[in-house]
């Protein structure tokens, strides 16, 4: 291990060198000392070891090439400063890249080249000048896209009057529906055990067979009508459209679910019109205004979390089961007639 004092030499070196081969020469004796992966300096381990055995011998005069000391540097270090300004404080959409908000080797690489007429042989050496301004070189996180809070507020507004009415009217179902994915992977939530223990790790299976499982909640007696498929499509949908008519054969039925193309699809929306059902879209990504999803979470609690799946058929049959003989006290927009569990 290096010692505080040769980490701080070896800083110190990187910051005044102009030298791109003897900047990544010390970079990647500090990438090996971090335990790092090498494999971006270029530069094999063996190599950087004895790089690394030479520096405790000689300091820095190991970084040097004594092949090439006159070699031409690319980059300037008031270049290389005025990159890093660069690399943190603009994006490549500020360079002409619209369809592009991160940096890549491609990007800088052709940006240096437009600013400074420079193309390095190597994209190692635009690593050196990532890793120069603290980048890192890893996938971004993912953020799903959110609802706006404009558009669920006034879908709040003008739902209000038209629930009031559902409500109010004896002869009109109210079903929130929505679908899930039931696949034999293990799922888990926190169980009490007593301190000390270690819970036995429930075993997974290999194999990623699923079943799809729609589900209408009854917001007036907190019925649930749920239905296991293959898939997810407007042909399943219209099918299972129908066997809702078929529990509800003279009712009003005001159906409100998401904008899912299963549900906008041309089968689907003809089904709505010869069963005679009122539809309304939640509002994009809005599930959180969606009941079902409570009823998802509880079934999934009861049925599946914490429990190896071997086989999915039996289990798809106690889920739809345990949803189908349970009632489930969840509203919308606070709208629930009174509901007994």
């Amino acid at each position: 291990m290096l010692t505080p004092e040769e980490l701080a030499t070896i800083e110190a070196f990187m910051a005044k060198t102009e030298n791109i081969d003897e900047y990544k020469r010390a970079l990647a004796v500090l990438t090996l000392e971090d335990g790092s992966p090498l494999n971006r300096t270029g530069l094999s381990v063996k190599h950087v070891q004895r790089i690394r055995r030479s520096f405790r011998s000689v300091g820095t005069e190991a970084f040097k090439d004594k092949r090439h000391n006159n070699a031409p540097v690319l980059l300037s270090k008031s270049q290389r400063d005025e990159v890093a300004i660069m690399l943190t404080t603009t994006t490549p959409n500020d360079h002409g890249y619209s369809s592009s908000p991160f940096w890549s080797t491609r990007i800088l690489a052709t940006v240096l080249k437009r600013r400074y007429g420079v193309l390095y042989a190597s994209s190692t050496s635009y690593y050196v000048l990532f890793r120069e301004s603290k980048f890192s070189f890893h996938l971004p996180g993912k953020q799903y896209e959110k609802a706006d809070p404009q558009a669920v507020a006034e879908w709040k507004d003008e739902q209000q009057e038209r629930l009031k009415e559902a409500f109010s009217d004896p002869d009109t179902v109210i079903l929130c529906e929505d679908e899930m994915v039931l696949t034999q992977a293990t799922t888990t939530q926190k169980v009490w055990i007593p301190k000390g223990t270690t819970p036995a790790v429930i075993e997974t299976n290999g194999t990623r067979k699923n079943r799809s499982i729609y589900g209408f909640l009854n917001l007036k007696t907190g019925k649930e009508h749920a239905f296991a498929t293959e898939r997810q499509t407007m042909h399943e949908t219209a099918a299972i459209l129908l066997a809702i008519r078929k529990i509800y054969p003279r009712e009003k039925i005001l159906l409100i679910w998401d904008g899912a193309g299963w549900h906008r699809g041309s089968v689907a929306q003809e089904a709505i019109r010869e069963h005679h059902i009122e539809a309304v879209h939640f509002p994009p990504y809005s599930p959180q205004l969606n009941p079902q999803e409570h009823v998802w979470k509880q079934g999934r609690s009861a049925v599946t979390h914490n429990r190896f799946i071997p086989k999915i058929e039996p289990v798809t049959k106690e889920l739809v089961d345990y949803l189908n003989t349970t009632t489930f006290p969840y509203s919308l927009l606070d709208f629930k007639e009174q509901v007994r569990v």
